[in-house]
């Protein structure tokens, strides 16, 4: 219909009044709608065939890998009362600095000149061990001295032995003449005799061969007895022998008697000594530990004895200290099941408590706000809140963690594993099955 007319009937007829028109209309919208919802359906039909990187995901805090960087208590070696203080809790303190000071508890080390007396002890001592030394030489030359006298008397007394074998020897010799004279005396007196009787000698004759008899046969008797006394004295001379042997042998067994217990008094005043030198060493050492210093540079932290007065024994904390310099890392846990999953070196995407950031876990490349890391170790027992300990380091290749974390601040990570479609990954949460195991070897 042409619009030639000056009254239009626009002005007085809406377009609800016309059921054509909309009818038409709602045939539009209907048409428009099913448009969006293909669209979208294709959308979510194409979005389900996207990558989608498998991850563990694990709650955790920030720690270092090097024990020596995590904080520690600052402990007394030994029993002691708090006497001073030197720091306060913040404060920067260098290793070696003084922290606290304490003073001895145990009566054994009230003597203010206890290392002074000690050294004494031990410099009477090392002067006992020279005497008992010098006693030891002496008697080792009494004792050559000895050896020497028996042997002079033993020599003697062999060459007093000789000489009398050899007089026995002569007057033998002198005992068998004398026999055989007193045997011819003997004979002639018998001959004399038996011509006596014949009258062929006369008595006197017979009287002077009778003399000379007897004067043999005594001198016969006395030499027997001279050597009867010969060997009287030989026997008394071997007995003397043998007796200086054993009174020098005696003499000389108390000498070494005397000798080793020198010796062993040297000795056992030697442990002695040695047993004061490590007293002394203790007592010095532990003097040292009179004023407790910091191990290492750091801050302090936390003062867990305070006051002044208050007794303390030894190994208990007094203080906390956080190192300064640490290398930063990230402890999880995560579930027994998903455990064979990790290996070292595997990748991680990691948040940080108090960090913006937008995650998409499955899509670790579109994440802003999230930090690498890698696994640097995993547990090989179950700890005791019933899951492994993982250790991740800072990814060097990433970007750099935040130099203002401190340690035990919270953390997510998300270990990545494989890629996988979204579709599948979706049937696998609705399932409750783990993500996919692969060796390392398929990385």
């Amino acid at each position: 219909m042409l619009n030639i007319s000056e009254n239009s009937l626009y002005n007085h007829i809406t377009d609800e009044e016309i059921k054509s028109y909309v009818s038409l209309k709602k045939k539009n919208k209907s048409k428009l709608l099913l448009i969006i919802s293909l669209s979208v359906l294709l959308v979510i039909i194409l979005g389900l065939f996207l990558p989608w990187t498998q991850n563990i995901d694990a709650k955790g805090y920030v720690t270092t890998i090097n024990p020596s960087q995590q904080p520690q208590s600052i402990q007394s070696v030994i029993s002691g009362r708090l006497e001073k203080w030197y720091v306060q809790e913040g404060n920067f303190v260098e290793k070696g600095d003084t922290i606290v000071f304490i003073s001895e508890v145990k009566s054994e080390y009230f003597d203010p000149e206890l290392l002074a007396r000690t050294n004494e002890q031990v410099d009477a001592n090392l002067e006992s061990i020279t005497s008992y030394e010098d006693k030891v030489k002496s008697i080792e030359q009494q004792q050559i001295a000895m050896i020497q006298n028996r042997d002079l008397k033993t020599a003697t007394t062999k060459n007093k032995i000789i000489q009398l074998r050899r007089e026995i020897e002569s007057d033998s010799i002198d005992l068998v003449a004398y026999e055989l004279v007193l045997d011819v005396a003997n004979k002639q007196l018998n001959r004399t005799n038996e011509l006596f009787e014949k009258g062929l000698k006369s008595k006197t004759d017979l009287e002077a061969k009778s003399v000379k008899q007897r004067e043999m046969a005594s001198k016969v008797i006395v030499q027997k007895n001279k050597l009867e006394n010969q060997y009287n004295k030989l026997l008394n001379l071997e007995l003397e022998l043998f007796s200086i042997k054993a009174e020098y042998a005696d003499k000389i067994a108390k000498s070494e008697s005397e000798k080793f217990s020198a010796i062993s008094s040297k000795l056992d005043t030697r442990a002695k000594a040695s047993k004061l030198k490590n007293n002394l060493s203790n007592y010095e050492v532990r003097q040292q530990y009179y004023y407790i210093t910091a191990p290492q540079s750091g801050y302090i932290t936390k003062a867990i004895k305070k006051g002044l007065g208050e007794i303390i024994k030894e190994g208990t904390d007094i203080v906390t200290i956080m190192p300064t310099n640490f290398d930063l890392a990230i402890e999880i846990y995560v579930r027994p099941m998903d455990l064979p999953l990790i290996f070292k070196d595997e990748d991680a995407r990691i948040q940080f408590d108090g960090w913006p950031a937008v995650v998409f876990s499955g899509w670790p490349n579109i994440s802003t706000g999230t930090y690498g890391g890698n696994v640097v170790a995993v547990d090989r027992i179950i700890s005791k809140n019933g899951l492994y300990r993982v250790l991740i380091a800072p990814d060097k290749d990433s970007k750099q963690w935040p130099e203002v974390l401190r340690i035990g601040s919270g953390a997510k990570a998300f270990v990545l594993l494989r890629d996988v479609p979204l579709w599948y990954e979706l049937w696998r949460q609705l399932n409750g099955f783990p993500p996919d195991y692969y060796s390392i070897e398929d990385v």
